[in-house]
């Protein structure tokens, strides 16, 4: 068996029209109300030998209830979205209409100070294949060669564009919900997407 790692998207910290780039604020009431009533179907995430999570305060959150008490990575952070950071995309469409365009059009780009989405992938990848995951596990440890990973969304989705190697623009054709999860099964620069 191939070493597997499972990404879980948190849950949300804010309405869909007031997410925020690169927020790290905690867990809304809607949030704690999602992760409580999935525990018991995500508690199979709980036998992964290494358990992971990005840093934000939504994640740790996310993780803890999970019962997973899992390790912040920092390589699992959000995009960094320099002076964007704290706004809307609606409020920096306002302020900046062809900043956001380039930044849309030009995954190299990154008009707003931070990281350029090609960046971003590059780094969520660089994190996929180095971490240890084990050699897989076996029937009697089904834990073993498994990890588990509690981020946001965006890194989700960096995440998917890197493994399938597809092109950066499908960035923004994965539409990643709170609380979703998927497989990755591989080793380093080899990786497949287990649905």
């Amino acid at each position: 068996m191939h070493p597997r790692l499972t990404l879980l998207a948190t849950a949300r910290s804010s309405a869909r029209l007031d997410a925020r780039f690169d927020d790290d604020r905690p867990l809304n009431d809607a949030g704690w109300h999602e992760v409580q009533r999935v525990v018991p179907a995500l508690s199979y995430l709980a036998a992964a030998e290494l358990r992971y999570c990005s840093p934000s305060a939504r994640c740790r959150e996310t993780g803890e209830m999970l019962g997973l008490s899992p390790l912040v990575q920092p390589a699992l952070r959000d995009c960094d979205m320099g002076r964007w950071r704290g706004h809307t995309l609606q409020e920096v469409t306002a302020r900046e209409p062809q900043a956001v365009d380039t930044w849309l059009a030009d995954p190299c780009s990154a008009p707003h100070g931070g990281e350029s989405l090609l960046a971003f992938i590059s780094r969520v990848g660089g994190w996929l294949d180095t971490r240890p995951l084990g050699d897989g596990g076996s029937p009697e440890d089904p834990g073993a060669g498994w990890a588990v990973a509690v981020t946001e969304p965006a890194v989700v989705r960096a995440a998917l564009c890197y493994t399938l190697k597809a092109p950066p623009c499908s960035y923004w054709h994965i539409d990643v919900q709170p609380l979703t999860a998927v497989t990755l099964t591989g080793r380093a620069g080899d990786w497949s997407l287990t649905l």
